[in-house]
């Protein structure tokens, strides 16, 4: 990377978005400046651990509404950054992009923008969606983990009944369909019941949740297996406003008045499952009024726990990024969405665009969690360990994998990159790139339900 002459004004262009940058070589030629060795040492080098220096520097001056420190970084990580290069450079492109957007918030007046900064929300047939999960395994891992035990739960159950909270517009039972469909004893009736909202976070698609239902209905006919397809909570189409409203908690509180057995119609002879796929996260941590009460994540694990189901399926990404600190969300960011920028790098070119639009999805996701904060940050992730405490204090017992999971898992893996691997970790199995932690997928049982049925 070359530094040029220094000048008194300088832009730099982000995807279509201007921001001035003023006297930005001052971070190198002042001495008392405690920050210019260490950041004069980065230039040169694409190296993930300086970027992540630079990064946090910007976000320190941030924090501390020193928006002449913060341009002077963003300077010099608008050098390193680019949409189309390597894996730190695409990286560093969208991290600038959330840094730019949180300085603008902080001073609209020194933080200039040209365009548009808005990322365009694609929307995906089903067909593009069922390439968009087979990409990498970051879906399918918990796919065919949660599957698996689903499966071995049911056992015995005529009726099957699955209330699934997901984001991929349920691209997790084809294969599920298939497999009852192979049951030597004819399958069961399957009913699978959905809330009408979600979480307004990619992958986006462009079907109405009912046509999905009428898809894998018809997929069920094609199998021979008997399937009913709800919708809870469907109080016609949201407007445009309530859809992109990031504030509004996505109706989540009032989907919770709906999780009862009259609404949900449960029956004595179904096999309850409640599936969970990267969604608890979106349910809010805050607890509202005395320290007693509970937030809308401890209720909504409290009331799936009061339906009595065989078995509930919990899967999100290994990360904690609840913190309070922008610093810390930052470190802990960077190093886990890392993972599928390196992984795309390994068999997609550079210039591909279905490469770039999984790239700007992850984007999305990596603005909310640093420009914003309060209500409208909404990916507040908590890794595996954390939430396994979390049940375990709402009163769920861990069920461990089976054999025949793992081998399910390990067969899905070596259709993917060398690079993917996974481990059990504390009744977890966790799904890892180069070693690192990526996807946990875990198992639980009410206290109630594993008590009753003990001698």
């Amino acid at each position: 990377m070359h530094v040029t002459s220094s000048h008194s004004h300088m832009k730099a262009e982000l995807k279509g978005t201007s921001i001035s940058f003023q006297n930005p070589n001052t971070l190198f030629n002042t001495p008392q400046n405690p920050l210019s060795g260490a950041l004069k040492g980065c230039l040169g080098s694409l190296d993930g651990a300086c970027i992540e220096k630079l990064l946090l520097h910007c976000a320190s001056a941030l924090e501390s509404n020193d928006i002449t420190l913060a341009q002077q970084v963003m300077w010099v990580l608008n050098n390193v950054a680019s949409p189309v290069g390597d894996t730190n450079q695409r990286l560093t492109s969208w991290f600038l992009r959330a840094l730019i957007s949180r300085a603008s918030r902080i001073c609209p007046t020194a933080m200039s923008f040209k365009g548009s900064n808005t990322i365009q929300r694609r929307l995906m047939s089903v067909t593009e969606l069922a390439g968009y999960v087979d990409l990498i395994p970051w879906h399918r891992f918990g796919y065919c983990a949660s599957n698996n035990e689903i499966f071995k739960a049911i056992t015995g159950y005529q009726r099957v009944h699955i209330l699934d909270f997901s984001i991929t517009h349920c691209m997790q039972w084809p294969t599920f369909i298939d497999a009852l469909a192979k049951n030597p004893e004819g399958p069961p009736s399957l009913r699978i019941t959905v809330p009408f909202c979600r979480p307004h976070v990619p992958p986006l698609v462009n079907v109405s949740i009912h046509e999905v239902g009428l898809r894998l209905g018809n997929f069920a006919k094609f199998r021979d297996v008997p399937f009913e397809f709800n919708v809870i909570g469907n109080t016609g189409p949201l407007t445009p406003v309530e859809l992109s409203d990031e504030s509004s908690n996505f109706h989540f509180e009032a989907m919770l008045s709906l999780l009862n057995p009259t609404t949900l119609n449960l029956r004595d002879d179904e096999a309850l499952v409640i599936n969970c796929q990267n969604w608890l996260r979106y349910l809010s941590d805050d607890r509202k009024g005395s320290r007693q009460s509970l937030s809308l994540r401890d209720a909504f694990l409290n009331l799936i726990k009061g339906l009595n189901p065989r078995i509930v399926l919990l899967v999100d990404e290994d990360c904690d990024l609840s913190a309070s600190s922008l610093t810390s969300r930052i470190t802990t960011c960077f190093n886990h969405l890392w993972i599928p920028f390196d992984a795309l790098e390994t068999f997609l070119p550079k210039d591909s665009g279905q490469r770039a639009e999984f790239e700007s999805d992850i984007g999305q996701k990596i603005e909310n969690i640093i420009s914003f904060e309060g209500h409208q940050r909404i990916e507040r992730l908590e890794c595996g360990v954390q939430m396994s405490q979390r049940m375990k204090n709402v009163g769920y017992l861990s069920v461990p994998f089976c054999d025949e999971t793992i081998r399910e898992v390990k067969g899905l893996l070596d259709e993917h990159a060398s690079g993917w691997g996974m481990k059990r970790e504390e009744g977890m199995l966790v799904l890892t790139w180069k070693g690192n932690s990526c996807v946990f997928a875990t198992a639980w049982v009410p206290c109630e339900i594993r008590d009753a049925s003990l001698p």
